[in-house]
């Protein structure tokens, strides 16, 4: 059962070491440290954890490195970490750790929509598993707007709730900028997703690729952080929450978390890895609550209830189809084998 489930379960732990990550760097930031250069040493920390892994364990599946793939490797690392990550600390600092983990909820249904685009999904509307996909996408990216602009009741730390808007803890302008930074943060990550079934076809070393993206993100984002603000001073580290919120963006988000999710890419495809974003949302909504006094409202539950509801539907879809294409690929063998029998 463990090894049926086994994609499945990495990804939920997946989601829980992504629901430290808003916490940690929403903390590191307000502290002072540098956005920009907080992905610099996030990304470092990163590329440094995983080449020993990368080198040794994987030294059998190596690939020959052309130039071309170099550049692709390059380019995915441009888009889906330096974009992404950049783009995110951004929003972040303007907004509260649980509105950044709600609007990352648009990463499913952004996913399936770039999957079809890229003919790696297909939808039959014949089928329920494939209506299922569909209406999943679409209810957990209700549920996702739901949590992040409705705000109903208030149910924890209401004493706050005079200062926040929209259930943010943050001025109604800085949520809009946010969302819409997080919003382009996010469709730049689900192209990294979608670009990672095709370069695994490519360089099998998963690892490997994953630590050669960091090393080129590494570079590309120091190079971003200089550009923007030439001030020596950013680059000082500070011991404490800042150092070990970079540690565990880089070594535990960078480098375990984007293996493990190349890894559910190659198994499951780009849309099962995504469906399993709103879990974060719901983690990071309920430690923000009592760790940062988040405001709580009725508005909130209600959009995690329909994130939940659009993950499982969406997964059942997924699961589905599988099983519909494993039994079609056992009766073509079958079929295969008995004309051979007859011949």
């Amino acid at each position: 059962m463990m090894m049926k489930h086994k994609a499945n379960m990495a990804m939920v732990f997946v989601q829980i070491i992504y629901a430290g990550m808003p916490l940690l760097s929403k903390v590191a930031i307000s502290q002072g440290t540098n956005p920009f250069v907080f992905v610099f040493y996030r990304q470092a920390f990163a590329a440094i954890t995983l080449s020993p892994f990368a080198f040794f364990l994987e030294s059998s599946k190596s690939s020959p490195l052309s130039f071309a793939l170099l550049l692709k490797i390059s380019f995915i690392s441009l888009c889906g970490l330096t974009f992404s990550l950049n783009l995110y600390y951004v929003a972040i600092d303007n907004t509260t750790a649980t509105f950044a983990a709600a609007t990352t909820n648009a990463i499913p249904s952004i996913t399936f929509v770039l999957a079809l685009l890229f003919r790696l999904e297909t939808v039959t509307f014949k089928k329920s598993h494939g209506v299922a996909k569909v209406i999943g996408s679409i209810v957990g990216m209700l549920g996702a707007l739901v949590f992040a602009f409705v705000k109903g009741p208030s149910l924890i730390n209401d004493y706050n709730s005079n200062t926040i808007s929209n259930g943010t803890g943050t001025s109604s302008k800085n949520s809009i900028k946010g969302s819409m930074t997080m919003l382009a943060a996010n469709t730049c990550w689900c192209l990294w997703i979608i670009m990672q079934s095709k370069v695994m076809k490519e360089y099998p070393a998963k690892l490997r690729l994953v630590a050669l993206q960091c090393y080129f993100s590494c570079i590309q984002t120091a190079v971003w952080a200089v550009a923007v603000n030439r001030d020596p001073s950013v680059w000082k580290i500070e011991f404490g929450l800042p150092l070990l919120s970079m540690a565990y963006c880089g070594i535990m988000v960078t480098g375990l978390t984007y293996w493990l999710q190349v890894w559910a890419i190659e198994k499951k495809g780009p849309v099962f890895t995504a469906l399993y974003t709103p879990l974060a949302l719901i983690i990071t909504c309920i430690v923000s609550s009592f760790l940062f006094k988040e405001t709580l409202y009725l508005g909130s539950v209600g959009g995690g209830v329909l994130l939940v509801c659009g993950l499982y539907l969406g997964l059942w879809g997924k699961t589905k189809e599988e099983e519909i294409q494993i039994y079609s690929e056992k009766q073509s063998q079958i079929e295969v084998k008995e004309d051979v029998t007859i011949v």
